[in-house]
């Protein structure tokens, strides 16, 4: 491993983390502990760790597992927002877009140029032309840009640029740049991000009530989904980062006051990239009825969506039925020269977006302060527990400094957040591998392709993966069923990035759950046998473990070809992701 020791989330590191968990008395508590290991969670435990404060962050499931995970996969500004007239929002999104570009993570968050077709010539080229004219003009007050300025497409150009869509309806475009992540890998960094700065942080470790001292809220009683053992986390402050569970946890707490937090299912389906041409590195973007419609591109693949429908069932058990993918492949199609079916879908996936407004829980009881903006509330729901919920991935750090600002203004003032300037790891380091990417190609036998795939997963941390191959070169080879990835990256998810499940793998440290037909089931026995003797299962844990996600990725493709939310979670909810306890 790499100076970065202190940031891998090593099977033993998990034990160590649990271990200054349970340390946390009421005569020692933390300073600060996090509920919730979304983008919110990790970015308050990350923001709160910088400040110099002693800081726990525990998540029921594994790093990202919910809405974090889940996304269109973009950082952007928010274009919409300018015809709501949310200029605030808009330009706050874009300040942080390209911070991350720039500096904080310039492995993980890269440029990508998005084509927006015209469908009447002079109205839309007016309407819309101003209005990204007016999204490039908020990116260079005062600093400068980090993407390229847009520019008008005449319709032989826009086909040339992006010659699948369709010309006939299409009568010339508009292109701009925004940017692009991988969402659950950008979540596990910024927890370990914050284990680097020596967070203590545990996934599979579920909150099941909050301490009290008075009326006030001093920690939380926490169970270890792996083992059972319930234990007691004592903290001068308590953040509760749940997304769509929030409301849940609030109910744990026994709060007179909180956030409703109503849950927006969002699906995207995934293709092939040679089904829709065009330059490389340039999506689609368009409006539909119902929401906005993005053709993005990701690697060997289209990524397609969204929806945007309400969900009333667990949100644990959200799902795409059949309905919302013909729903995403008809408005794909009102603008591609080719229509796509069914059959050229690859993988789909589902997240739910948390919309909320703060409310009343019990008539007459006393409501904690508030802070609101547009896009995200933090809201103080008992004392020493406050919430934060809402808002845009884009903006995480934003949202990560008002929650923490506002927890611990009592007990901890005068810390500012250092995170505008403290990167998140594998950005250090990064420049120079970059700058020596031909030769690791050449000294490991990678095609450009894949080096630059390596560099956007890993950063600087490209490094400790490489080292895994120099004590072992077998681990330098492509998985035999799923050869975008190598072995020694399935072996570094749980030597380094916290993995502790087979689904953990295939679904968010690779994510070949619906990058490849099979949604990750052909590779799932060779990727148990490389992580199996790392966790400590036998043969029989192993099995476990593939029967295990075979069953739910089935359960998912049924849900896919169900008629309604009700059977779609009915068919997820009957199955679990990680085989269960015993």
């Amino acid at each position: 491993m790499s100076d970065q020791n202190r940031s891998a989330l090593t099977p033993g590191a998990r034990t160590e983390h649990l271990a200054r968990l349970r340390a946390a008395t009421a005569e020692n508590p933390l300073d600060v502990l996090v509920v919730g290991g979304g983008v919110n969670g990790a970015g308050a435990a990350f923001d709160a760790t910088t400040r110099g404060l002693s800081v726990g962050l525990v998540e029921t499931r594994d790093w990202a597992a919910g809405t974090s995970s889940r996304s269109s996969k973009l950082m952007h500004g928010g274009l919409r927002y300018l015809q709501m007239l949310d200029f605030k929002l808009v330009a706050e999104a874009l300040r942080e877009r390209d911070l991350l570009i720039e500096h904080t993570a310039p492995h993980l968050v890269k440029p990508i140029k998005f084509v927006f077709p015209f469908f009447k010539k002079v109205v839309d080229r007016a309407f819309i032309g101003s209005g990204v004219a007016l999204y490039d003009a908020m990116q260079s007050v005062g600093r400068k840009r980090a993407v390229p300025f847009h520019r008008h497409l005449l319709h032989s150009k826009m086909l040339e640029v992006f010659p699948g869509l369709d010309g006939d309806k299409a009568v010339g475009a508009l292109e701009y740049y925004d940017a692009q992540m991988d969402d659950a890998r950008f979540v596990m960094m910024l927890v370990r991000s914050a284990a680097e700065h020596d967070a203590s942080v545990a996934n599979y470790t579920s909150v099941v009530g909050y301490l009290h001292e008075g009326d006030r809220v001093v920690g939380a009683r926490v169970r270890d989904e792996e083992t059972g053992e319930e234990f007691e986390i004592h903290a001068r402050d308590t953040i509760l980062a749940g997304g769509v569970w929030t409301q849940d946890q609030q109910d744990l707490a026994g709060a007179d006051a909180g956030l409703e937090v109503l849950a927006s299912k969002g699906i995207h389906v995934t293709i092939a990239r040679d089904r829709i041409p065009a330059v490389p590195d340039t999506g689609i973007i368009t409006q539909t009825e119902k929401s906005v419609l993005f053709i993005i591109p990701w690697d060997e693949y289209w990524v397609i969506g969204t929806t945007d429908t309400p969900w009333t069932q667990d949100p644990t058990d959200v799902g795409a039925t059949s309905e919302d993918i013909e729903y995403v492949l008809e408005h794909a199609n009102a603008v591609l020269a080719d229509d796509l079916t069914r059959e050229d879908v690859i993988g789909v996936y589902s997240g739910l977006r948390p919309l909320l407004q703060p409310v009343q829980k019990a008539s007459g009881s006393g409501a904690g302060s508030t802070k609101v903006s547009r896009e995200h509330t933090v809201m103080e729901v008992e004392p020493g527990l406050s919430a934060i919920a809402g808002g845009k991935f884009t903006t995480y750090r934003v949202m990560a400094e008002d929650v923490v600002d506002f927890a611990i203004t009592e007990n901890q003032p005068g810390r500012p957040s250092l995170t505008r300037s403290v990167p998140v790891i594998g950005a250090q380091g990064y420049e120079r591998l970059v700058r020596d990417k031909q030769a690791i190609a050449r000294r490991y036998g990678f095609d450009a392709l894949r080096t630059d795939r390596l560099l956007f997963r890993y950063g600087a941390l490209l490094s400790d993966v490489l080292a895994l191959i120099d004590e072992d070169p077998s681990l330098g080879t492509p998985l035999e069923q799923a050869p975008r990835y190598l072995r020694a990256e399935a072996l570094y998810a749980v030597r380094a990035e916290g993995a502790r499940h087979l689904a953990d793998v295939l679904e968010r440290r690779t994510r070949l759950d619906y990058e490849t037909r099979d949604r990750g089931v052909d590779a799932a026995a060779e990727v148990a046998a490389l992580v199996g003797p790392e966790l400590g299962w036998d043969e029989s844990a192993q099995a476990g473990e593939v029967e295990t996600y075979r069953a739910y990725i089935a359960a998912r493709l049924e849900g896919e070809r169900s008629t309604s939310d009700d059977e779609a979670a009915a068919r997820i909810g009957a199955v679990p992701e990680v085989p269960p306890r015993h």
